[in-house]
């Protein structure tokens, strides 16, 4: 079978991800952005669908890829549940708030309690569920579902909206003008199915590993598997629908084993116009906050297959905080997020850290190397080294991987 890279739809979305790929390389801050980081280049291997159940005419993996690419489902609602288990350490909730403080610290957000780009942070960890609508390019609807309350993200032609039920609080923004170059947080299971397929190349395994019953509807299992060493990702499982060609599941499994690091699916869904109200009226006597971070930072779309465009919870960390231009060294699921944050000594500790200096000290492991020492934060998929002289690396790689990567790079 020919490389994956004569196909015309792939590569159309490789001269995309080269002309996007140097804004996007630091921005890893969004644990699952750092599979996004390749080129789209697939070396496929010749597999078939089994026999399974549904029985499904058979079809090839690159027949199944073209199949995604080629769909475009304009209206659907139903329910995705969402379960991310990083192995971050419980801290109470407390990590929620620093990601939504991270989002809201790098310029992207108004601060109110219904700001998308800090509140679909909830996302990075524990369980979820949303329900989704969308009536086609410019309207679609997004709701978190907690208990006792409900935090909605609504896109309105112009307009965006995010509103916060317990806070009482809304957000307005408008939506990015058209073919304005974005990224967005990932929330159902095409988004994060887009994100993986962008960032395959030579160094994947791509197969279709049988068939399956997702949500009621039949579908192909498009399976993407790193060939490299070094990675800490093991598996990428895509259930696919076999008549709408939209993924209805998404996987992700660590090189490590155990539970996935996400599992992203449908429990129930329909592709017929949805009955959702998407006009939005403040309640009355409801704080609304106008984001001032200018048209598209503030604003998304909800639908199948946009995500939430310009909702960037991790505005980048290039150029913030005196931290110089970021870039990305190696090739394919091995490729680390590099940039110099200009801050001199590490981490904080002693008097000088306190309480909070020591805390973050904890939570890592002391390395030491040709770059000097630094500190190696671990989770179950994403990796990042902090150097005392101010640098730090990032990615879906192992602790050994980013030392060697630091003393590479003296």
């Amino acid at each position: 079978m020919a490389p994956y890279e004569s196909d015309d739809a792939v590569s159309a979305a490789r001269d995309e991800e080269t002309r996007s790929g140097r804004r996007r390389a630091a921005r890893y801050a969004v644990p699952v952005a750092v599979v996004g980081v390749a080129a789209a280049t697939i070396g496929l291997v010749p597999a078939l669908a089994d026999s399974g159940d549904p029985d499904l005419p058979r079809i090839t993996a690159q027949q199944l890829i073209n199949k995604i690419a080629k769909s475009d489902v304009q209206q659907l609602s139903g329910t995705v549940k969402i379960s991310t288990d990083l192995g971050l350490p419980d801290l109470g909730g407390l990590e929620s708030g620093l990601a939504s403080g991270l989002a809201q610290g790098s310029g992207a957000g108004s601060g109110s309690a219904a700001d998308p780009s800090a509140r679909l942070t909830e996302l990075l960890s524990g369980t979820h569920t949303l329900r989704v609508a969308a009536d086609g390019p410019d309207r679609q609807k997004l709701s978190l579902v907690e208990q006792g309350a409900e935090y909605s993200v609504i896109h309105d032609g112009k307009d965006v909206w995010g509103y916060d039920s317990k806070s009482d609080q809304v957000s307005h923004g408008t939506a990015p003008a058209a073919g304005k170059d974005r990224t967005e947080p990932p929330a159902t299971p095409k988004d994060f199915a887009d994100q993986a397929l962008k960032a395959v190349d030579d160094t994947t395994s791509v197969t279709v590993d049988g068939t399956a019953r997702v949500a009621g509807r039949d579908a192909y299992k498009l399976q993407i598997k790193p060939r490299q060493s070094g990675t800490t990702v093991g598996a990428i499982n895509i259930a696919v629908d076999a008549k709408t060609g939209m993924p209805l599941k998404f996987t992700l499994t660590p090189r490590s084993g155990g539970a996935a690091v996400l599992d992203a699916g449908f429990t129930q869904v329909s592709f017929a116009r949805p009955a959702a109200t998407f006009a939005f009226t403040p309640p009355k006597g409801a704080k609304v906050t106008e984001r001032t971070d200018g048209a598209g930072k503030g604003a998304g779309k909800t639908g199948p297959g946009k995500g939430l465009e310009g909702m960037d919870g991790a505005e980048g960390l290039e150029g913030k905080g005196g931290a110089s231009g970021g870039k990305v060294i190696g090739k394919g699921w091995t490729s680390i997020a590099t940039f110099d944050t200009g801050a001199k000594g590490g981490l904080p500790t002693g008097a000088k850290g306190g309480d909070l200096g020591g805390f973050l000290g904890s939570l890592g492991d002391k390395v030491s190397g040709k770059f000097g020492k630094g500190t190696v934060f671990s989770t179950r998929l994403v990796n990042v080294l902090m150097t005392d002289d101010g640098k730090v690396y990032a990615g879906a790689v192992t602790k050994d991987a980013l030392v060697k990567a630091a003393d590479a790079a003296k």
